[in-house]
């Protein structure tokens, strides 16, 4: 028995080998929990999955934000206890030689948005994966796209200020 002892003692006390790294894991684990930081409206843990410089694109056309834009607009969201709630149901990353970019694409599940999709850039700073550019989108069945084109083209002229009629020239004598 004390020779069973001793290996399990030497076993224990031996160094763990490095654990592999799967990079493609820990990017997926990065979104993974960006997206749960939302639903838990955790403002400091999903901001901080931004780099400095990160640009958030929105659905609508007039949606394109610096972190810190983004984060002024998201702050009432936050601030009310829960921001959005997106899962990812399916989710295809890349990375680049060097293993230091990512990108990715995911299709979401959201309850306000129905099924939508983000894509996006990963950058690794340190030994940490940064989302560098993030874009959401709801995409359109090509079928539908002719009707949704006209009512985008029938919302914006009428979203557009209407110019004034200049005066008529006054009469000749």
């Amino acid at each position: 028995m004390p020779t069973v002892a001793l290996l399990l003692l030497a076993l224990a006390a031996a160094p763990a080998a490095p654990a592999a790294t799967d990079p493609k894991a820990a990017v997926a684990a990065v979104l993974d929990d960006w997206h749960k930081a939302a639903a838990a409206a955790d403002e400091p843990r999903y901001f901080g999955h931004f780099t400095a410089d990160a640009v958030f694109m929105g659905t609508d056309a007039t949606e394109r934000w610096s972190r810190d834009e983004f984060r002024a607009w998201a702050k009432p969201f936050f601030s009310r206890g829960k921001a959005w709630s997106f899962k990812a149901v399916s989710r295809h990353i890349s990375l680049s030689k060097d293993g230091n970019v990512a990108w990715f694409d995911e299709a979401l599940d959201t309850p306000n948005l129905g099924p939508s999709r983000g894509s996006g850039v990963l950058v690794k700073e340190g030994n940490t994966w940064k989302i560098a550019h993030y874009n959401l989108s709801v995409p359109i069945p090509n079928d539908l796209m002719d009707e949704v084109m006209k009512r985008i083209e029938a919302y914006s002229k009428a979203k557009q200020p209407v110019a004034p009629t200049p005066p008529a020239p006054a009469p000749k004598k």
